[in-house]
């Protein structure tokens, strides 16, 4: 037995081409740029000077990676950054400054988890962060970008010397560097003000602290100095530790030594 043979008129043609045509180009992926900026709290860009940050960038039902790599570039515009900022206004944009720009494709609408982890030269400061959002194929986000910002200072003992035996008669002197996690330095009085700060040196044995001293700015850009009182023999941990509770802002380093012998 014979079909009927179905015959369209060119305009009816047309419209079923023109609806395949849009079929196909909503199933068809579509790369999607996403601008990621990986920021310290209270300062400015996690940039290259201090490792930068590496950013990964989820589905955030599958789970599946959708794109990875590595923030570099500057830290950003001082003025801007710690500036009075105006709404809408471009902050982080700016020429040099780092950023992690990835290329997604995906075909609908996507709840993505966009994962950074850094700074990546200091790894005793490493911290995370991380944000979703819903990403739709061939809308853009960029200029500033997604912000993600990490709280926290870096801290590192630069004093005693890890390989030394401790007296026991005598005050020893601790030293220390505090930064904000892009490496931007403190000092009292200057743009991250280390006089709204308390940092402290601290001596820990079995986990209990036996004694806690101030510390004081040491006359050159991000260092710190303090002497803790002569210490009973044995094994015992210095700590440093910065503190900016009203930002919620910490860090703190310590290491091991032997007090005598």
């Amino acid at each position: 037995m014979f079909k009927p043979l179905i015959c369209y008129s060119p305009a009816v043609f047309a419209c079923l081409t023109l609806a395949f045509a849009a079929a196909g180009a909503l199933s068809a992926q579509t790369t999607t740029q996403v601008m990621v900026r990986v920021t310290s709290n209270d300062a400015k860009i996690i940039g290259s000077g201090v490792g930068g940050a590496n950013v990964t960038i989820r589905d955030a039902v599958t789970g599946e990676v959708l794109a990875s790599g590595t923030q570099k570039g500057g830290t950003g515009d001082t003025g801007l950054i710690m500036g009075t900022r105006e709404r809408g206004s471009s902050v982080y944009d700016t020429e040099g400054a780092a950023g992690f720009l990835a290329e997604i494709a995906i075909d609908e609408p996507t709840w993505i988890e966009i994962e950074a982890t850094g700074p990546l030269g200091t790894p005793q400061a490493l911290r995370r962060a991380s944000q979703t959002m819903l990403l739709v194929p061939g809308h853009h986000v960029l200029g500033d970008g997604i912000v993600l910002e990490m709280l926290g200072f870096t801290v590192e003992l630069t004093g005693p010397a890890a390989e030394i035996v401790l007296p026991v008669d005598k005050t020893v002197e601790v030293g220390a560097r505090v930064t904000m996690l892009c490496g931007c330095p403190t000092s009292p009085g200057g743009i991250w003000d280390s006089d709204r700060y308390t940092i402290v040196a601290r001596e820990l044995r079995a986990g209990k602290v036996m004694q806690e001293v101030t510390m004081r700015y040491a006359g050159t850009t991000s260092t710190y100095t303090a002497l803790l009182a002569p210490m009973a023999r044995g094994s015992v941990v210095i700590e440093v530790l910065a503190m900016d509770a009203e930002r919620a802002n910490f860090g703190f380093a310590r290491a091991r030594y032997v007090v005598g012998h």
